[in-house]
């Protein structure tokens, strides 16, 4: 039976991770292209049905498959239809936000992260500034998310962010959200120049994961971070990416997940999205729908029950959705 997008669905697409879509069905403008994390370098679209949405990239190979159906498009696998909805226009990377990658590049070696491969520009605050009149030109924006590699040091980047969010905030009334590697001074001086949230990402909770996967990052000076930032920018607006599918077991996640929320941070988790480029250097594994699921509701019940509320934040990946199964919005 045909459906919208569900909680149930929307886990086996993002476990997936792709689809096949004709290119008729996808003008230049509905795809958008990824410059930091993970999945850099692909190229991906977004279907929302309802108060779900996903983002897909495109795969030729993929089991899924998108086609034209009533007014919008379905996915099928199988020759099967699991969920249909619309495609969805990508303002600046996602919907509804100018989320721009500020250095494409960085000086750190994570074994997940094809950026320090592939060396990307810095872009200026003017390039900056025209990204995000675009997008408010183009749509309905509603937040502008700026994320950044480390192109030189923490302590540069985090300068550099600082004033090229001061310079937004003069400009635009829209909130403004921040993801950098943390500095000492970084989240006082973000607050200050008009941030309204801040993403620190402490990408596992597992040590032994971490010291093998993040080799040149401080597990400790992030978690401190995160602690700061709580009290700088308040309950709801502090965030943390934590991956799945890198080797960490269900207790582990589920223990960082409350270590996280126990600071007033609320945990996203992002499952894995292995890159040609890191091949070899680590093994991941897509999680499971089931995994995926499971994992959201316990984000959700420590969120719930440190008096979190995911749906109060209002910028980068918790209001967009499309990468992973959201407690409270999703799930």
């Amino acid at each position: 039976m045909e459906q919208g997008l569900t909680a149930e669905t929307k886990a086996l697409l993002i476990n997936v991770g792709s689809a096949d879509i004709d290119s008729s069905l996808l003008p230049a403008d509905m795809k958008t292209t990824a410059t930091a994390g993970p999945g850099a370098g692909g190229t991906s679209f977004f279907v929302r049905s309802g108060p779900h949405r996903v983002r897909l990239s495109i795969k030729k190979d993929s089991p899924l498959k998108v086609i034209p159906w009533r007014d919008g498009v379905a996915i099928q696998k199988e020759g099967r239809i699991i969920a249909y909805g619309q495609l969805e226009l990508p303002l600046c990377h996602c919907p509804e936000q100018a989320y721009i990658t500020v250095s494409e590049r960085c000086i750190f070696d994570c074994k997940f992260c094809p950026v320090p491969i592939l060396n990307g520009k810095v872009k200026t605050i003017d390039e900056i500034t025209a990204m995000v009149e675009a997008a408010e030109a183009r749509g309905d924006l509603k937040a502008i998310s700026l994320t950044s590699g480390v192109a030189e040091s923490p302590e540069k980047e985090a300068e550099y962010m600082t004033r090229i969010v001061r310079h937004l905030a003069s400009r635009f009334a829209y909130p403004i959200g921040v993801s950098i590697y943390p500095t000492a001074t970084s989240s006082r001086a973000l607050h200050e120049a008009g941030a309204a949230e801040i993403k620190y990402n402490v990408e596992t909770m597992d040590r032994s994961l971490f010291a093998r996967v993040c080799p040149n990052l401080s597990l400790d000076e992030i978690l401190s971070a995160l602690e700061g930032a709580v009290e700088i920018f308040g309950k709801n607006h502090v965030f943390s990416n934590f991956i799945i599918g890198i080797g960490e077991t269900d207790e582990c996640v589920e223990q960082g997940i409350e270590t996280l929320t126990g600071m007033g941070v609320i945990p996203n988790l992002r499952p894995i999205s292995p890159h040609p480029l890191r091949k070899g250097q680590i093994e991941v594994e897509r999680p499971s729908s089931y995994r995926l699921i499971k994992l959201a509701r316990i984000n959700r019940a420590a969120i719930e029950r440190h008096g979190l509320d995911v749906r109060a934040a209002q910028t980068m990946c918790l209001p967009c959705t499309g990468c992973d199964l959201t407690p409270q919005r999703d799930i």
